[in-house]
């Protein structure tokens, strides 16, 4: 059984700038819609609607090293990340400790 921890990532689009750093990062988790603000996907579903801390994206594996890098370097500080608590080395990173 895996028991590495699970991440979600949010965006909140009202600090977003639009700068795409988080798409250089995890383009498979994050994308630039027409309004110019980044959004998170899952897969085919971009959470858009209503957006915020209300669409939890889960990241997969092999991109959480790319969201925690897109949160780090975000000039908006837009992107958010839920890390579960029973992951103390995962939750340092996500917060850049």
């Amino acid at each position: 059984m895996d028991q590495h921890p699970r991440i979600q990532v949010w965006i909140d689009q009202d600090l977003c700038t639009g700068d795409g750093i988080c798409t250089d990062h995890a383009p498979e988790v994050f994308r630039i819609l027409e309004d110019g603000i980044a959004y998170c996907v899952e897969g085919t579903k971009v959470f858009n609607d209503p957006g915020g801390s209300a669409e939890l994206a889960t990241v997969p594996r092999a991109s959480e090293a790319g969201v925690i890098a897109a949160a780090a370097e975000c000039p908006g500080e837009c992107i958010f990340i839920e890390v579960d608590d029973h992951a103390p080395m995962l939750a340092e990173a996500a917060a850049g400790v």
